[in-house]
């Protein structure tokens, strides 16, 4: 059956959703308020410390064999699920909330003590390096070597500073996400090399450290870490925590992650269903699509009609995935932050068809920008500001591996691979207008395609008209042009040979490893 983006469709839904939030609560957050079911109309302004722990070798884990098998995706899930368990260990022991766990980044907020308590923050600021370093000494020790697992290598990010808490997930998967500038600043400074723990100048602030013109290359130093530990008197110890977590992994064996193929579309994989021993892995289409500019947006609007906030994200988003699954047959891994991860496949329980699921994802990245196009319109005319928002979208091809991580009753659902990882990228070197379609995807797809992205694999305001080659004329339906646009091949493909998987569990790959 062909996929294909309908405006009219498009229009009937983001006007069921901005029905859900035509009144929106903002209230204070306040001591012992529970945030793990925050209805979809509110929002609180939390004023905490966000950490964000950055594992820095997990591309040498994904390319630990030469070709990206059973192997290196088996290691690289028990890499993560091992700490993983270690840091979740930490944050229930030093009152710290996880947020998010995606695939090597963690992201927790230290709330305590509250505002109304003298000197709050920078007792934050201090429970937060010391819990950095904890973490830090802790991965130094839940490596494996018979199992080919290394230690983590991370990098810590910490910023302090007022966000606005409001639902983040749908239909039964429910977290909090923090929407501002500390959430935000704590990710961008967590991110790239060396390791250690980088506070933002606000953070700095909060200690009485100096700031520094650019604090992202000076980590802190080990008298200033031990200041922070001291500060904090954290009433556990690193070894504690590592021998809880050796008990831990003997009582509870993570097991050995086997694989199957899920027969598409992605639309039915059963997540929440997922374990290392019923996971799932096969050539897909990787798909990351992020809201451009948002921060920046909920700095302006924090203090000044936080409403119009909660209202634009929750539209917006709630689209984007219903393109991405209802039109697209396409599978939402998770929301990570503003940002939407998908997976989408076509073919067979045998084998994935190449070139109709990267024409998918093509089509299904030209809907996303249509319906955001759309709802940033219905936005405006219902008096929500949206002025600055885009849409940058990166998509590649691959292997995918999609398991879920953690213990029975707290476990978070995971999709990773070199695939996932690359399509990310390809989503950060976009602006608010741009798509990028990954080199692998790129070459294995047909010349139509191609030629949209040109030799830069980028292009700017792809909609779903572009993808399918017949742009619409004034007041006609998009969904017109499906039939005979740039993207329609007369009759779906054959599936592709040499991309064969068996519907039956992997075995370990025969292929030498060549571990880094």
């Amino acid at each position: 059956m062909p996929h294909a983006w309908k405006e009219e469709r498009a229009a009937e839904q983001i006007d069921k959703r901005l029905k859900d939030v035509e009144k929106v609560a903002i209230v204070d957050y306040v001591r012992d308020t529970d945030l793990e079911s925050i209805p979809t109309a509110k929002a609180y302004k939390v004023d905490g410390v966000h950490l964000y722990a950055d594992i820095l070798n997990l591309e040498d884990m994904l390319n630990c064999t030469a070709v990206e098998g059973e192997q290196c995706h088996q290691r690289t899930l028990r890499f993560l699920n091992q700490h993983f368990r270690a840091v979740d260990r930490i944050l229930a022991r030093t009152d710290a909330k996880r947020v998010d766990f995606h695939n090597q980044r963690l992201h927790a907020l230290i709330s305590k003590p509250y505002n109304t308590q003298a000197g709050a923050e920078a007792a934050r600021v201090n429970r937060a390096v010391a819990i950095a370093q904890m973490v830090i000494d802790v991965l130094k020790q839940t490596g494996d070597s018979d199992e080919h697992i290394p230690a983590a290598q991370v990098r810590v990010g910490i910023d302090s500073g007022r966000a606005l808490a409001v639902n983040n997930g749908r239909n039964g998967y429910r977290e909090p996400l923090f929407l501002g500038e500390p959430a935000n600043q704590a990710a961008k400074i967590a991110s790239g090399s060396p390791p250690g723990i980088f506070l933002t100048n606000a953070a700095r602030a909060a200690i009485g450290l100096a700031k520094l013109n650019d604090p992202s290359k000076s980590p802190l130093t080990q008298a200033e870490i031990d200041t922070c530990k001291q500060a904090a008197a954290l009433d556990v110890t690193v070894q504690s925590i590592v021998d809880e977590w050796k008990d831990d992994m003997k009582k509870n064996p993570i097991g050995g992650f086997q694989f199957t193929r899920h027969t598409p579309p992605f639309r039915t994989m059963d997540i929440p269903a997922l374990t290392p021993a019923n996971s799932r892995r096969q050539e897909a289409l990787s798909i990351y699509a992020d809201i451009d500019g948002f921060t920046k947006y909920v700095n302006r609007h924090i203090d000044d009609r936080p409403e119009d906030v909660v209202k634009a994200l929750h539209v917006i988003r709630a689209e984007l995935e219903r393109v991405l699954t209802s039109d697209f047959d396409g599978r939402r891994i998770r929301f990570i932050g503003d940002c939407i991860h998908g997976l989408l496949c076509e073919g067979t329980a045998q084998t994935t068809d190449v070139q109709e699921t990267i024409k998918s994802g093509t089509e299904c990245a030209g809907g996303l920008r249509s319906s955001f196009n759309l709802a940033l319109r219905k936005l405006d005319e219902k008096g929500v500001d949206t002025e600055g928002l885009g849409l940058a979208i990166g998509f590649e091809y691959g292997f995918m591996a999609v398991s879920r991580l953690g213990l029975k009753g707290d476990r978070v659902r995971c999709a990773v691979s070199r695939g996932v990882l690359a399509s990310e990228q390809e989503q950060m070197r976009c602006t608010g207008v741009q798509t990028a379609i990954g080199p692998l995807a790129y070459d294995k797809a047909a010349s139509t395609i191609r030629d949209l992205f040109g030799n830069t694999r980028r292009t700017s305001n792809l909609d779903y008209d572009a993808t399918t080659g017949k742009p619409a004329e004034k007041g006609q339906n998009s969904s017109s042009s499906v039939g005979g646009g740039l993207l329609r091949s007369p009759a779906p493909a054959a599936a592709a040979s040499g991309f064969s998987f068996p519907a039956k569990a992997a075995g370990p790959s025969k292929k030498p490893a060549s571990f880094a």
